[in-house]
């Protein structure tokens, strides 16, 4: 059922807007007792979700007892973070998901099922894991609020990716992010329907189907002077929900390029990218637009680790970004990267797999990731300050510049809020 919905590719949605949307959803939903939120964390600060997740305390107040940040893998968010994100909120009210010992399994997908949707790439079983608290917390209402846009493990990010993987288990996470590895996530990327999401969608349907999750999905997009702007507001429990929002995701968050980019330059806020786990989006979401041959150069004034998840960082570093063969072979010959396939998996996005370079240029505090290491991983390096002069974020608009040598590039202030292709790769 949806609850509320609102949004086109031109809508401006002001924060009051938001407000009164949830609140009228909320109405509808009559009198609960006890709410969970599930927002996601930190590095999705553009997602409006800390807005939603706060007026959802104002309308609910000590009724919203429990707040689970989607963390997923991600590290746990400080005070200060939790402070800019959900102002107002109780900090007694959050929690910690802990992605490797507070999880329970509802079910398991069958092998067989996996095996059919990815046309045979793999056939293992899944584990619908979801943290013990949305089960053992007495919930009559889970509030799951987030973003839809294009995502590189599952196609569109959100709706119960959400609750699969932001409160899911080691060996869920895991296997999902290969499922849609081994697939190809050029096939997967800004489509709602993917074998990733049928895995979802199954749990959903034969495991959780008795756990009371209503959707809040927002979609988000930049504007022509580049600053941010909700364009839509999703409420409601069940597929279609997520389908709505990701219909306008599409329109909102795709640019298809006229032509292939022979030198794209990417910006990564320092509030939000402080990792290659999160840094590499700007790898996944510019390869169906990058031209063979061509230079991905990433701004990354505050790299200074690959892995947010101390074990994964040790992998990335053991294994690197070498494509998808070598990863496959690692996995074949190595226990630990076997046992980490949602690594495995990042290791695969996060290659170029020769076809254009990769060029990181991490800041200069002792804290960042230095030249050695930028380069052991299988990327370039060079350095921002010098790059900066030359490609000056202050001074570049979204899409293609023309600098005053007559040089073009084109430029991304967040990628995270799109997906970019050339129309030959995007089929």
């Amino acid at each position: 059922m949806i609850y509320f919905e609102t949004g086109s590719p031109t809508a401006v949605l002001s924060d009051n807007d938001l407000k009164d949307g949830l609140f009228e959803a909320l109405d509808k939903m009559g009198v609960k007792q006890k709410v969970l939120a599930i927002p996601p964390d930190y590095t999705r600060l553009p997602s409006k979700a800390g807005e939603l997740t706060t007026f959802s305390y104002q309308y609910y107040k000590e009724k919203l007892t429990d707040i689970l940040p989607a963390l997923g893998t991600h590290s746990p968010m400080t005070a200060e973070q939790i402070e800019h994100m959900f102002p107002g909120v109780p900090a007694g009210l959050f929690r910690i998901h802990d992605w490797r010992n507070d999880v329970l399994t509802l079910g398991e997908v069958p092998g067989e099922y996996i095996e059919e949707v990815s046309e045979g790439k793999v056939n293992f079983t899944w584990p619908a894991q979801v943290n013990k608290l949305l089960v053992e917390g007495g919930f009559d209402l889970i509030l799951s609020l987030g973003q839809v846009v294009p995502h590189e493990v599952v196609g569109m990010a959100n709706y119960n990716k959400n609750i699969f993987v932001g409160t899911g288990g080691s060996e869920g996470i895991n296997k999902s992010h290969y499922i849609g590895a081994a697939y190809g996530m050029e096939r997967m990327m800004g489509r709602a329907d993917t074998p990733v999401r049928k895995v979802f969608n199954y749990a959903t349907e034969h495991f959780a189907s008795h756990l009371p999750i209503v959707y809040v999905q927002t979609v988000v997009g930049v504007d022509d002077d580049g600053k941010l702007v909700t364009r839509g507001l999703f409420v409601g429990d069940d597929f279609e929900v997520f389908t709505k929002a990701a219909e306008l995701s599409l329109k909102v968050n795709f640019d298809m390029v006229p032509k292939p980019l022979t030198k794209v330059v990417v910006w990564l806020d320092p509030t939000e990218f402080k990792s290659t786990w999160l840094g590499n989006k700007s790898i996944y979401r510019t390869r169906m637009a990058m031209a063979d041959g061509g230079e991905l150069i990433v701004l990354a004034p505050a790299l200074k680790e690959f892995g947010e998840d101390k074990q994964i960082d040790v992998l990335i570093r053991k294994y690197g970004y070498f494509g998808t063969p070598a990863t496959l072979k690692a996995v074949e010959e190595n226990d630990d990267l076997k046992a980490n396939l949602g690594a495995a998996a990042h290791l695969i996005h996060g290659s170029s797999e020769g076809r254009f370079n990769v060029t990181y240029c991490p800041g200069k505090a002792e804290w960042n990731l230095s030249q050695k290491e930028i380069e052991s991983v299988g990327f370039k390096y060079d350095d921002i300050d010098e790059v900066s002069k030359k490609y000056n974020p202050e001074k570049l608009k979204n899409g293609f510049n023309t600098l005053p040598d007559g040089e073009e590039i084109f430029y991304i202030s967040n990628p995270a809020l799109g997906l970019w292709a050339h129309p030959d790769r995007f089929k």
